[in-house]
């Protein structure tokens, strides 16, 4: 590895105006620095960013912290930004936390303690109004963005998020003008702001069109596509009268989707499905899904320009961008007798 003493062996000079030249010092000379860092490319040399973090007390890293890259929400608002911090100079760790609040905490702290420049964290939801955690980044001081709904617990810090309440209104008021009046919704984590408010979208589409909200229609479906599947099969299994369902996410979708075909139940002759997200998966599955195109890059860039003021010391406005409805071939006018009939 080549050292700061070796350049300076080669050109001449001392250990410190090599070290000034590189950092762009104002009282070594122009043709010094250009010189030497010249010098410095092409005897291969590479900063050690973890001693200039020492020495500076912050580093050129950012940390990221998320459920995990298999969720795939997050993978463009990861090449945002990441794209974005390689433009800037900076270097991305990335933490997952499968959702689990002990490993989110850990995860956290690790990166505190490489004294990343700033944080961006998609957060574990809970229901207590303070986290130690989120304290200890207060009082570190480190920039941070929340990607998604702030909660409680985190509301001293900015945020990026999607419009969810207003994309899940369009939603289900695109279900009720096909003709649709049963619609069951499969919720996500009761925890979890996006559920809370995709469900208040669907309530009050519901009443602005004088339908009354069934909570018999309500089921508990988590986040994947196992979850949407078990969801479908207790819907199946309740008889309910279901013309349509608008699933939480696309990946719940999916799990519904695909226990409906397995029974022998066509979509969207029979049943409707609607997921919200717009994931790869959504479009190219079996009968590809009606759902709501979060603007997933946007929200990445919307989080690192945030952060960028931030680190400048300047005040940065949450961010609330707004989705858009995609309509596919999932959705239609419901039938004239529902395929799931009420029991006797």
């Amino acid at each position: 590895m080549v050292r700061l003493k070796d350049i300076a062996v080669q050109a001449g000079v001392s250990v410190m105006t090599v070290s000034k030249s590189l950092r762009d010092a104002d009282d070594v000379s122009a043709a010094t620095k250009t010189r030497i860092k010249l010098l410095a490319q092409q005897m291969g040399y590479v900063p050690d960013r973890f001693a200039q973090a020492l020495r500076t007390g912050q580093s050129s890293l950012f940390g990221v912290v998320i459920s995990a890259m298999t969720n795939p929400v997050f993978s463009r608002i990861m090449l945002a930004i990441e794209e974005q911090a390689h433009n800037l100079g900076y270097d991305v760790l990335l933490a997952h936390t499968l959702n689990n609040v002990e490993r989110e905490e850990i995860c956290i702290r690790r990166l505190l303690s490489r004294r990343v420049a700033g944080l961006f964290v998609s957060p574990v939801y809970r229901m207590s109004p303070e986290a130690r955690v989120y304290q200890e980044i207060v009082a570190a001081r480190i920039p941070t963005v929340i990607l998604g709904h702030t909660a409680p617990f985190c509301h001293q810090f900015t945020n990026v998020e999607t419009d969810d309440l207003l994309a899940s209104y369009a939603l289900t008021q695109h279900l009720i003008k096909l003709g649709h009046k049963r619609i069951a919704f499969f919720a996500g984590p009761a925890a979890t702001p996006w559920t809370q408010e995709r469900f208040e979208g669907y309530r009050r589409a519901l009443r602005e069109y004088g339908l009354d909200v069934d909570e018999k229609l309500i089921f508990q479906a988590g986040r994947t596509i196992e979850d949407g599947a078990k969801a479908a099969l207790q819907m199946i299994n309740e008889h309910s009268q279901v013309t349509a369902v608008q699933a939480i996410n696309d990946m719940v979708a999916v799990g519904c989707l695909k226990v409906l075909l397995e029974q022998g139940i066509k979509v969207p002759e029979q049943i409707s499905v609607a997921g919200f997200g717009n994931v790869l998966l959504s479009e190219h599955c079996r009968v590809p899904l009606t759902t709501v195109r979060q603007p997933k890059f946007t929200l990445g860039t919307a989080a690192m320009e945030a952060m960028m003021k931030l680190l400048r010391g300047e005040q940065a406005e949450p961010r609330r961008l707004p989705a858009e409805l995609v309509i596919r071939a999932s959705t239609a006018a419901p039938p004239a007798k529902p395929a799931l009939k009420a029991a006797h």
